[in-house]
């Protein structure tokens, strides 16, 4: 019953969210909302402010994933709430991936010992009172256009809602709850993570950052806005892009695994049923299959036909298989917008430290995180549309 449960709604998420026909329709509100952040990024340029570029990108990513989910923003640039909204799945992730005594030590569960479940519990219910919120007043709304007829601007909600209405529902409200849930903890930390170790990496190497620029300049032109149709002649930027995964995989470890049968991996038995993590982040910094390995090089990507789409095992940050993450269309395509848009809008400096010196370090929890935030000062270089 749970398996195919979560078949279900793995299929409704793939055919609602991330299929190609519903990507493209979501394009014209991804543009929308990385020219607001654009946009925001200008006005801190004019006051010569550096910008926490966690929480820009964070803003950026939570909106354009809660408008495709029940069309409304959750966050502003302007406000405190998406900042409390990225606090709230930020400290959910990290009690997620703390070591757990009960992970060893299974009838130590009911203690608690470190706090995790408390911590974890405690975050995911202030995330439920906010979706629980946003449920009952679009329910509200669907009953009234129930008298108009008018279903012509349903979103994902609305598609879940049909599916829990009338005596043969096939989710409820908890489902919709939970999933809603997973949305968010998977698409709104993980895209923004990516593109501030993205900025990082280019901060601390200005000659990689440059050339980025000029690729983007030279296939954009002087007074233009970048496009997700222009990503495709921008070989080198998705070169970055491949590199930050590579380095700096959102999830360090995947999703878990469970042998399906008694296996042999480099001369150790596997068991059946054994639950398999499998570590990216060491397979991308793996000296047998990388050069250089800890060094930041897009190049190793040029003229490669290397992805992150689950066919090159070195390089899988979101996994591969059956279990490939389903949001990986809609995750490159809004990291890749995001960084383009960014360098092509602006130049950018480090307020009081020079490139050398920017700390790299790491903090790991189901998500991998920067140890200390990145800010960094955008520099106008041309008129904003």
């Amino acid at each position: 019953m749970f398996s195919f449960h979560f078949r279900m709604l793995r299929k409704l998420s793939v055919i609602q969210l991330f299929s190609p026909q519903r990507l493209e329709a979501s394009k014209a509100l991804r543009m929308k909302k990385v020219q607001e952040l654009v946009s925001f990024m200008n006005e801190s340029s004019e006051r010569e402010e550096a910008v926490d570029i966690s929480r820009a990108s964070f803003t950026t990513v939570l909106n354009i994933i809660s408008n495709i989910l029940f069309s409304v923003d959750l966050g502003s640039y302007d406000s405190k709430k998406s900042n409390i909204f990225q606090d709230t799945v930020v400290s959910a992730m990290e009690a997620a991936g703390k070591p757990d005594a009960a992970n060893y030590f299974p009838f130590l569960g009911f203690l608690d010992l470190q706090g995790n479940r408390k911590a974890m519990k405690g975050c995911t219910e202030r995330l439920f009172r906010v979706f629980r919120e946003i449920i009952d007043a679009k329910k509200a709304e669907k009953s009234l256009q129930n008298h108009f007829k008018d279903d012509s601007n349903s979103d994902f909600l609305d598609a879940l809602l049909v599916l829990a209405e009338g005596d043969a529902a096939e989710l409820d409200n908890n489902d919709i709850e939970h999933l809603l849930l997973d949305m968010f903890t998977a698409g709104t930390d993980t895209s923004s993570s990516t593109l501030e170790w993205a900025m990082a990496e280019l901060l601390s190497s200005p000659k990689t950052m440059a050339k980025a620029q000029t690729e983007i300049d030279r296939v954009i032109g002087q007074n233009g806005t970048v496009q997700e149709s222009d990503i495709s002649e921008l070989p080198y930027l998705q070169a970055v892009v491949k590199e930050t995964f590579r380095l700096h995989p959102a999830a360090p470890l995947l999703v878990p695994r469970n042998a399906e049968s008694d296996a042999e991996v480099l001369g150790f038995l596997v068991p059946k049923d054994t639950q398999v993590l499998v570590n990216v982040w060491a397979i991308g910094r793996d000296p047998s299959v990388w050069e250089n390995p800890t060094r930041f090089e897009p190049e190793r990507f040029l003229g490669k036909e290397t992805d992150v789409k689950g066919r090159d095992y070195e390089l899988t940050p979101f996994g591969g298989g059956r279990r490939i993450c389903p949001g990986l269309p809609l995750a490159v395509k809004t990291v890749s917008l995001m960084l383009a848009s960014l360098l092509y809008s602006f130049d950018w400096k480090l307020p009081g430290v020079v490139s050398e010196d920017l700390d790299m370090d790491e903090t790991f929890g189901i998500t991998l995180h920067k140890t200390n935030t990145l800010y960094a000062v955008p520099v106008r270089k041309r008129a904003i549309n």
